[in-house]
């Protein structure tokens, strides 16, 4: 991208309320993903969006994802993002293949995508995420030990007790009796930006329902709140399931929706069914 003018062709989507810019870099190439990301991101002077998801060819899957926050920093991966592709290049006629691979910066997803027989149309895509992983390095931790489960920390809310996890990113899933009331935009940032970080993390809180329901809040690296994260929402599934609050599978309830997580049993994958929604589609000049 430049100063020259722009008019790059987009599409809204949204994952149960996690919603980004969708830009078809089969067609359009993007110079300065960066910058064009901040640009279209604010809620109130632009488009609004919790970033922009570039979808570029591949040369080890079918597609590929790159994902740009709101503040310009690349993500490494989404759930939400995944599915909103799938949904995009079946919906748009890029691919007519309804079992997908996805390249991301956390390797090679897999995809299911469940069509809508009347409409021809992608409705819920199931996201194979691959296996989580407590290992400090894997997350990115600054911690004395190899896992951190459940660890003491001091935020300027009280003590909490925080389980690092990586989805392909970064996790630290907080378990609290109830969301009512909860001050999300005081200890997210803090909490994002915790020296037991390498490069920040995604932050969930969670209440546990009952065994296989879970309500959650995200608190994403970049991006702020949001209204549903994917891998967060795996990551708190997971956490649950580890410390014995939960057992697969498991309903994530979020602002934005539900999410279905489940383990198979197999390979001790996570698997992430939900739904995909395109919102509108546009140009977006910069003369």
């Amino acid at each position: 991208m430049t100063n020259k003018t722009l008019h790059i062709p987009f599409t809204k989507m949204h994952g149960i309320g996690n919603d980004y810019i969708y830009i078809n870099c089969l067609e359009t190439p993007i110079d300065n993903p960066s910058l064009l990301s901040i640009e279209m991101s604010p809620r109130h002077t632009s488009i609004g969006s919790d970033g922009i998801i570039l979808i570029c060819r591949s040369e080890i899957a079918d597609f590929k994802m790159r994902i740009f926050n709101a503040d310009g920093s690349e993500a490494l991966m989404c759930g939400n993002g995944c599915r909103c592709v799938g949904k995009y290049v079946y919906d748009h006629n890029l691919t007519n293949k309804t079992e997908l691979t996805l390249e991301t910066l956390s390797g090679v997803k897999h995809l299911y995508l469940h069509v809508n027989k009347n409409t021809d149309k992608v409705n819920e895509v199931t996201v194979d995420m691959g296996s989580p992983s407590f290992n400090r390095s894997a997350i990115g931790l600054n911690y004395p030990q190899d896992e951190m489960i459940e660890a003491r920390i001091t935020t300027s809310l009280g003590e909490k007790a925080i389980t690092g996890i990586s989805m392909g990113n970064p996790h630290g899933v907080i378990f609290i009796n109830t969301l009512d009331g909860f001050d999300i935009t005081h200890i997210g940032p803090e909490l994002e930006n915790h020296s037991m970080w390498n490069d920040r993390a995604n932050i969930e809180f969670a209440e546990v329902v009952d065994e296989h329901t879970i309500k959650m809040r995200v608190w994403e690296r970049g991006s702020g709140e949001t209204m549903a994260c994917g891998t967060g929402a795996c990551a708190t599934a997971v956490a649950a399931i580890r410390t014995g609050r939960a057992a697969s599978p498991v309903t994530v309830k979020l602002l934005g929706g539900d999410l279905k997580i489940s383990i198979e049993k197999s390979t001790g994958h996570v698997m992430m069914q939900g739904s995909a929604t395109e919102v509108f589609t546009g140009i977006y000049c910069r003369c």
